[in-house]
């Protein structure tokens, strides 16, 4: 009996360790792999952002110009674009604006306001330049010139203009003023006197009674 039952313990308790042994492996694997603590977690590469290219725009410069009356001035435009600065196949054309209102002045280099054959396109068109030249600057030559571009879209690009002053020499001494300064002395000479005249007319007034009255008054003691 008691070799059957060590023959029972040799035979069936060795595999039963075994089979338990195997099954608390398995379940110890499944608890690693799943465990959030040991969990192995893929990390995503980075996100590359690339940078929108920069858009065309038209460059004016300066914002402010002066010339004197029968002098050469250059009103600079400059076309800046991401793929060619080129404007040989381009719209390009300048206007003013002034007291009297907007005037397109050229048109890919063609004059469009009759009689104005002194201004003209002096800039590289294949390097972007689309300088004005106005030759023998006159008073009526000052006011806000722009610089527009058509792209081939046909969208539209427009300079934040040039304002152009026009200096002029008065009397014998040569003193040069601008024709803005001289509209603001005559006004302001005109507005003192306005004033002045206000001021002294009840005073005048008094000056003349008086003289009236005196020799009214002079009779009156005579008599």
């Amino acid at each position: 009996m008691n070799q059957q039952a060590g023959k029972f313990y040799n035979y069936v308790v060795p595999p039963l360790l075994f089979s338990l042994l195997v099954a608390a492996c398995v379940i110890h694997g499944d608890a690693t792999i799943t465990s959030p603590a040991t969990a192995h977690t893929t990390e995503q590469p980075p996100m590359v952002t690339i940078p929108e290219p920069w858009l065309p725009f038209v460059a004016q410069t300066p914002a402010k110009e002066k010339a004197k009356e029968g002098e050469t001035v250059v009103l600079n435009c400059q076309f800046h674009s991401p793929r060619s600065p080129s404007l040989a196949k381009l719209m390009v054309k300048w206007y003013k604006e002034d007291e009297k209102g907007s005037r397109d002045l050229l048109e890919n280099n063609v004059t469009i306001l009759a009689n104005y054959s002194r201004a003209f396109m002096s800039g590289d068109l294949t390097q972007g330049d689309a300088s004005l030249t106005i030759l023998n600057v006159t008073a009526s030559d000052h006011g806000i010139y722009f610089c527009q571009v058509m792209l081939s879209s046909g969208k539209l690009l427009t300079g934040t203009g040039t304002k152009l002053r026009i200096r002029r020499a008065l009397g014998l001494f040569g003193i040069e003023e601008s024709i803005g300064t001289i509209i603001g002395v005559v006004a302001a000479g005109i507005g003192g006197l306005v004033v002045l005249i206000i001021i002294l007319t009840p005073q005048l007034r008094k000056c003349f009674l008086c003289i009236e009255q005196g020799p009214h008054q002079s009779r009156q003691d005579i008599a």
